[in-house]
């Protein structure tokens, strides 16, 4: 399917990457010279969405007149200058700025290179996802195929791509890579109250309705100040032509 609704989670403080976002909002520290919000805002305009959420907080002056600028989608504001709602709370507020049609959800911090291929990574998504089995569909990636990573293995991918939390010893784990596939209706009954995406993820996990699909390229995030140069050296490397 076609997905052509998003919202990119985009209000938090950044604390690991100060002294730069007390002065810069997270999602606009640029990225060999592109804000890292643009990563995920392009990505979602080559995948076909036209309309995109994106809440603010932290330099929120900042990043209203960064997306009144950007002229690929249409951008819609959510605003949590009041109060942070992280990131379940956070999507559950947003999403009630669009319609009841299928999304995709991306984090403002993080993106990925992908070699050229018939589809890319969020189209694949898009069509790997089954409302009729699935609750969220997460784009995932191999440890050995991130930049920038804790180390963190997020999930074991079955065979069939149901996904659960990694426990040691899986086959098969994945980090999640910051993409989500999903219906606006499974946040109708959230609280209203700041909370975790991850009670999501436990609960469609509980129903066996979590699954997972594997991305093309190499993935990036950017968490500390000393994690920017990393990120510039492997975006020189990949994009380097062969």
């Amino acid at each position: 399917m076609t997905i052509t609704n998003a919202m990119v989670l985009a209000a938090g403080l950044g604390t690991r990457l100060r002294p730069i976002t007390d002065t810069t909002p997270k999602p606009l520290v640029k990225i060999a010279g592109k804000p890292m919000i643009d990563y995920a805002l392009d990505a979602l305009a080559d995948a076909g969405v036209e309309r995109a959420v994106v809440n603010v907080h932290h330099h929120a002056d900042q990043m209203l007149a960064h997306l009144g600028q950007y002229g690929r989608l249409q951008i819609i504001v959510s605003d949590e200058r009041d109060r942070l709602m992280n990131s379940g709370g956070g999507l559950a507020k947003g999403i009630r700025l669009l319609d009841r049609q299928p999304l995709l959800v991306m984090n403002a911090d993080l993106f990925w290179i992908e070699p050229p291929a018939e589809k890319t990574n969020l189209q694949a998504l898009a069509d790997f996802f089954d409302p009729e089995r699935m609750d969220m569909a997460l784009l995932c990636v191999r440890l050995e195929d991130t930049t920038g990573h804790n180390g963190k293995k997020d999930f074991n991918l079955a065979d069939d791509g149901r996904l659960m939390r990694y426990r040691e010893g899986d086959p098969r784990p994945v980090v999640y890579a910051g993409a989500i596939a999903m219906l606006p209706a499974l946040l109708d009954d959230a609280p209203d109250d700041a909370f975790n995406l991850n009670i999501c993820f436990d609960k469609a996990i509980a129903s066996g309705r979590l699954y997972g699909l594997m991305m093309h390229g190499h993935w990036l995030t950017v968490g500390t100040p000393d994690a920017i140069g990393e990120a510039e050296a492997t975006l020189a490397r990949l994009r380097e032509p062969v």
